[in-house]
């Protein structure tokens, strides 16, 4: 199969761009396009078929459930079967984040494939801010299916080119909408009477939700040893170069041997000595760390090194979701067979 790039850049080709994309999407294929957080790899969420495609192009595996974007907040009621407790808590969040970067993780209704759960009984669904994302839901008129556009456990990507390298000859189209802005993935939340569960950290920061509901500690996030949401597996985001996490101070320990082989993945300031190095933010900005961090792990692994080091960021805000993706980068590769 030959991947067509589709340039929308420009605004005079955002119809066209949309029109293309609809058209595979009713033939029941998938297609590259950009969200607000990454490029996601979408298909329709109400045809099995077009699941089955996504794991298949990602070698995703089936007990990972699919966010589900939602083309507007209509949807939600015939999406999702909510408790009449629940209601005026998911209510809230809907108002506060929607359209935006919040997955919320909700019981689902009969229309949903079981493939796209995963078999569970409940579904994780948003309603994406990106114009373009919105645009091709609008024009389809059904929701999306939309995991990250790249092969399973991978570096999520933040451009069309990255998806390129990733899924080229495995999918028929990418509309290009140049780089995302959050560059990290949706913060996922299941309600509950007991208070918010966070599944999974995002450009939602914990700081916010908080003021919405309690935020519940010590829940597991698994059912029956399966992900209960997208990103939960202890290896994710993972570059092929193995990556080593660094704690505060680590340059005055030792902890490493900088040389031509080693590559420095920091936070504000790449000390002498690698072979070469990525700053998430010169100026401490974890907004501009977030939307940079997964451009800059393609490129250090990409440089022909043996390892890579990366620090961690401060844990307040957006930094708990960019050290939640390099402590998952940093695990050891899961072996998929062990997971079913």
């Amino acid at each position: 199969m030959q991947t067509h790039v589709f340039s929308c850049v420009e605004p005079a080709a955002l119809t066209a761009g949309v029109e293309a994309a609809c058209e595979v999407l009713h033939r029941g294929e998938v297609v590259a396009l950009p969200a607000e957080t990454v490029y996601g790899l979408a298909g329709d969420a109400l045809n099995p078929v077009a699941a089955a495609r996504i794991f298949e192009a990602k070698e995703r595996p089936f007990f990972d459930p699919l966010i589900c974007h939602l083309p507007d907040r209509g949807w939600l009621e015939a999406f999702t079967d909510i408790p009449g407790a629940l209601r005026p808590q998911v209510e809230r969040l809907v108002e506060a984040f929607w359209p935006g970067p919040l997955t919320l993780v909700l019981p689902k209704r009969g229309c949903v494939p079981d493939l796209v759960s995963s078999g569970l009984s409940t579904v994780a669904v948003r309603w994406s801010a990106h114009p373009m994302f919105q645009a091709v839901l609008t024009r389809f008129g059904r929701p999306l299916a939309a995991p990250s556009a790249n092969r399973f456990g991978r570096i999520s990507p933040t451009t069309a080119a990255h998806v390129f390298s990733e899924l080229r000859d495995r999918i028929p189209l990418i509309l290009d909408g140049g780089p995302a802005v959050h560059g990290v993935e949706s913060t996922i939340v299941a309600p509950g009477e007991g208070g918010l569960r966070i599944l999974r950290s995002g450009p939602v920061t914990r700081e916010q939700l908080a003021f919405f509901g309690t935020i519940v500690e010590g829940v597991g996030n698994e059912v029956g040893g399966a992900p209960e949401a997208p990103g939960q597996l202890t290896s994710h985001y993972a570059p092929r170069t193995p990556l080593q996490l660094l704690e505060a101070g680590w340059e005055g320990r030792r902890q490493i041997e900088p040389g031509a082989r080693a590559g420095l993945l920091a936070w504000r300031l790449a000390p002498p000595g690698f072979g070469a190095s990525e700053v998430l933010s010169l100026g401490g900005d974890l907004v501009e760390a977030a939307a940079g961090l997964f451009a800059a792990l393609r490129r250090l692994d990409e440089a022909g090194l043996d390892r890579i080091y990366a620090e961690r960021v401060p844990e307040e805000g957006l930094g708990a979701a960019i050290n939640d993706r390099l402590q998952r980068a940093s695990a050891s590769r899961v072996n998929i067979k062990t997971c079913e």
